[in-house]
This record gives C-alpha cells, sequence and structure tokens, in this order.
C-alpha cells in the first residue's frame, strides 16, 4: 500500500504574529509546531514531506529539519514563487502578495505521486487527526473523494485577539456541503461570538464544525488546479490583492459534480500560534501532552 505525502504549506510569513512563525520554538529542545506535525504524521504512516516555502527560507528550513529528518522520511523542497506562472503569462509590476494556497499546492505537483495531506506550517493538529488522514488517502479507492478534518469551534480559538473561521455544513453522509468563511470570531462574557459585516453580534454555540485548512487530495487535483489557476489569471491577474484559495477550488468541484469531500471527525487538540501573545500558551501545552505521555521529551534523536 503506498504511503500517502505531508505537504506543509509555509511559503507566507506571519503578519499578526511577526516574523518566520513556521520555525519559532515551542518545545523544550527548541522544536517548532511543524517537528511535531512531522513526528505524528510519521507515527500515522506518511511516507513523504514536501515543504513548500519561498527560496529565501530554503536555507533557514534546511538547516532546522535537513539533519534531524534524514533517514526517517523522504523530504522536498518546493519553492513558491510569484513568477512561478503558466506559460503566457507574466508576473505584474508592483505584485507582493502570493497567489493562495490553491498555487502553493499546484507548486508541488513534480514531486507527489500519491494521496497527499496539505496543511499549515503554523497550526499543531494533533495525532489523531493524521490518524484518521492517513486512514482515508490509504483507503479511499475513488480518484474524485478528497477529505477535509473538521474541529469543534471552541477549540480552535485564542486568548488574545478575533479569529477568522470556516464553518462547515456537512450532510447526513459526512460529505461536505459548504463552508460559511466567518470573521472576528471571539470570546466575550463567557460566550463565543462573531462580529457581523453590520457591527451586530451573533451567539455561536462552539460545537460548530470548523475547518482548519487540513486537506486530504488526490493526485486528480493537479490538473483541475492547473486549468482553475489559470482561469484565475485571466480575470485577476491585475489586482494586486486577489488570491486563489483552495476550499473555493473544492467547492468549484463539489458544485460541478467533480469531487466529494469526506469530512473526517478528530479528537485531537488543535492551536496555534495566530499572535505573539498565543505562544507562552502552545509552550505550556506541548509540557503538558510531554507530561501526559503523548510525545517523548526530544522527538527526533
Amino acid at each position: 500500500m503506498m504511503k500517502p505525502t505531508l505537504v506543509i504549506l509555509a511559503a507566507g510569513m506571519g503578519s499578526r504574529f511577526g516574523g518566520l512563525k513556521q520555525v519559532e520554538p515551542v518545545g523544550p529542545n527548541g522544536e517548532a509546531i511543524i517537528d511535531y506535525s512531522i513526528f505524528d504524521a510519521i507515527r500515522a504512516g506518511f511516507g513523504k514531506v514536501v515543504f513548500v516555502i519561498r527560496e529565501s527560507f530554503a536555507d533557514a528550513f534546511k538547516e532546522k529539519f535537513g539533519n534531524k529528518l534524514a533517514g526517517k522520511v523522504e523530504v522536498e523542497y518546493v519553492f513558491q514563487e510569484l513568477d512561478n506562472l503558466p506559460e503566457g503569462f507574466s508576473l505584474p509590476e508592483g505584485r507582493e502578495k502570493p497567489w493562495g494556497t490553491a498555487h502553493a499546492i499546484l507548486v508541488a505537483k513534480d514531486v507527489i505521486n500519491e494521496p497527499f495531506c496539505a496543511l499549515n506550517a503554523d497550526d499543531f493538529y494533533g495525532l489523531n487527526a493524521y490518524k484518521v488522514m492517513a486512514d482515508f488517502l490509504m483507503n479511499s479507492e475513488n480518484t474524485n473523494e478528497y477529505s477535509m478534518v473538521g474541529y469543534q469551534l471552541h477549540n480552535t480559538l485564542s486568548d488574545f485577539g478575533s479569529v477568522s473561521r470556516g464553518i462547515c455544513q456537512v450532510n447526513e453522509n459526512n460529505l461536505l456541503e459548504s463552508i460559511v468563511e466567518t470573521k472576528k470570531i471571539l470570546k466575550k462574557d463567557g460566550k463565543i461570538i462573531s462580529i457581523e459585516p453590520d457591527g451586530s453580534e451573533k451567539v455561536l454555540t462552539g460545537e460548530e464544525t470548523v475547518s482548519m485548512n487540513i486537506w486530504g487530495f488526490k493526485t486528480s487535483i493537479f490538473e483541475v488546479l492547473e486549468q482553475k489557476f489559470t482561469e484565475f489569471l485571466k480575470n485577476e491577474i491585475d489586482k494586486p490583492k486577489s488570491e486563489m484559495y483552495i476550499p473555493s477550488v473544492v467547492f468549484e468541484m463539489i458544485d460541478e459534480g467533480k469531487a466529494s469531500v469526506k469530512v473526517l471527525n478528530t479528537n485531537s487538540p488543535w492551536f496555534g500560534v495566530t499572535y505573539k501573545e498565543d505562544k507562552p500558551i502552545v509552550v505550556e501545552k506541548i509540557k503538558s501532552l510531554i507530561k501526559e505521555g503523548e510525545y517523548p521529551q526530544e522527538i527526533f534523536k
């Protein structure tokens, strides 16, 4: 049985956090969240890791991960650059923003020949999330059946500011029907609320299923991404802030009857470093998981 690949999207800088938060140390030996992601993925049965980064990050990533992963898992580095465009397109003058997560996955096309999971570099997803994803990727035989791990909203909030979350609608067969991008979700007076566009407050239960951008794909996605990225550029290339996001592509495929997405439930904890103030909490959570025996004191020896 072919082992799946883990694709780590790490080309973005953390604007709210400040700096290269993908390699910010949170573990007792300087481990980053990515280290725990890779450790969990290997334990769950993944056979290769693909880092999607900017070329300017390459030395920092190879220095941090090269030696420790040698002999443990196959590693590839691919670069998401602004000028990585299809034939016939050229980079508009003044463009600084990356082309989005769909483009980030597309640039990994040449090094992936197996089912794969794509996720954010700076989010801690937990071992069970990788297990349910690996099980899906190794056993789903439909080339157009994809997957997404769903988390409960209340387990994904920050104590230091509002967050944006994609709230999912799921049918009786656990298939994803829609994701409503909900901005400015925060804790207030013991409740969870979202600030609506008109400034009003909407109370949420906290039990809502949300997408934390951990997706499972087959290689069939690449042909679609190539086609849709070309279409995107024809319409959006001169808009300096326009991006092509992977959820948008997925929902276009669902609407067109070209794909289905299975929502995989997990009991794993999720946490991330959105704000600088989140880091001490993440450090303490890692310490607690080590104390509970979920992780060894040193994950890569």
